[in-house]
């Protein structure tokens, strides 16, 4: 890596990144250990209130985990889900109806101005508010009706990771419990040994591919959509790569003009109802020439990625898991610092 004048600067070869998401799987466990009654509770009360809609709030890595949240709570519960434009209550000072509505708010730190003023506006509205949340001494916490912590520990590094991977599970926990899901429940159990797992898969071969990179695409589908968009953030966060994340069913709208001459296509698949339609898109793009990597399944055209199989509701949370340990080194292989992304910070306040 460069500095500002020119002269070399050493990238330390264990980042804060990689520790932290290391950790993951240990997170996990203790989220998942200390959770229950609380996580029981929230479920109670949401029974009880048999809610007409969902509404999340979130920004940067907590919004990719609000998809995920979307698709899950649609797919199991089959209740309307939606993501809140902060800025209705923040800068607009709009007021909506939310009654019989749940508000979820995620967060790692609870701090964001924009979200605060997002979640005091539900709460007028007549939302049940529920706070997901890693800092659980934060002003968000203190708002919310109900509060999951996330119980990721201290996350330093700029790139959310530990955070974002206990957020998803937090999201899978509550939902599987309301739902009253037992093999979803059983298959948690069994998450922080996969994740370890996940975290030992070699993904050299996307660091060879995405070295000289400029742009690429990254695709998922259903619950993998939001593992797409979090990898894609973090591709620009950490590896100074123009990302854009796609549903698989939304590429041949337009996006497929620029599949040529070897671009690079990301796809994580998880083995569930959108299979068979990422499996034809693989082709699709191969035919194009786009030099595809693929997570989650096998096709003779692409460049196959190892994955751990699990309950199709948590293989996404596999797939982002390695695709962090490959992120971290390719960063470095980049010349970059994952740990130092320009222009950003820990904390964005937005307004």
């Amino acid at each position: 890596m460069m500095s500002e004048d020119g002269s070399a600067q050493r990238v330390p070869m264990r980042t804060r990144m990689f520790a932290e998401a290391e950790e993951a799987p240990r997170a996990i466990e203790r989220q998942l250990r200390d959770n229950g009654e609380i996580i029981a509770d929230i479920a109670r009360s949401l029974r009880r209130l048999s809610p007409r809609a969902v509404v999340t709030a979130a920004r940067g890595s907590s919004d990719n985990a609000a998809t995920y949240a979307k698709y899950l709570i649609e797919t199991k519960m089959g209740i309307l889900t939606s993501s809140a434009a902060p800025s209705v209550s923040s800068v607009y000072t709009a007021q909506t109806d939310l009654k019989n509505v749940v508000f979820l708010a995620l967060s790692q730190s609870g701090r964001s101005p924009d979200l605060l003023a997002t979640l005091e506006a539900a709460k007028r509205a007549g939302a049940f508010t529920v706070a997901l949340v890693n800092a659980e001494n934060s002003p968000l916490a203190w708002l919310a009706d109900a509060v999951v912590p996330l119980r990721a520990g201290p996350e330093l590094s700029v790139a959310a990771t530990k955070s974002f991977v206990a957020t998803n599970v937090a999201i899978a926990h509550l939902i599987a419990t309301w739902h009253e899901d037992d093999g979803l429940l059983a298959a948690l159990s069994g998450l922080p040994d996969c994740l370890a797992q996940a975290w030992r898969l070699d993904w050299s071969a996307a660091i060879t591919r995405l070295k000289s990179a400029r742009d690429l695409y990254v695709i998922g589908r259903g619950l993998g959509f939001g593992m797409a968009q979090e990898a894609a953030l973090k591709l620009k966060e950490t590896c100074a790569l123009h990302a854009e994340a796609f549903s698989a069913a939304e590429v041949l709208h337009g996006p497929m003009a620029l599949v040529k001459d070897r671009f690079p296509v990301f796809v994580m698949s998880q083995a569930d109802e959108t299979r068979d339609g990422v499996n034809e898109l693989v082709g699709r793009l191969a035919e194009n020439h786009a030099d595809v990597l693929l997570a989650g399944f096998s096709h003779p055209q692409a460049t196959v990625l190892p994955t751990i199989a699990a309950n199709p509701v948590l293989e996404p949370i596999l797939f982002i898991q390695s695709f962090y340990r490959m992120a971290e080194a390719l960063s470095r292989a980049r010349g970059l610092d994952p740990d130092s992304p320009p222009h950003l910070n820990k904390v964005t306040e937005t307004v």
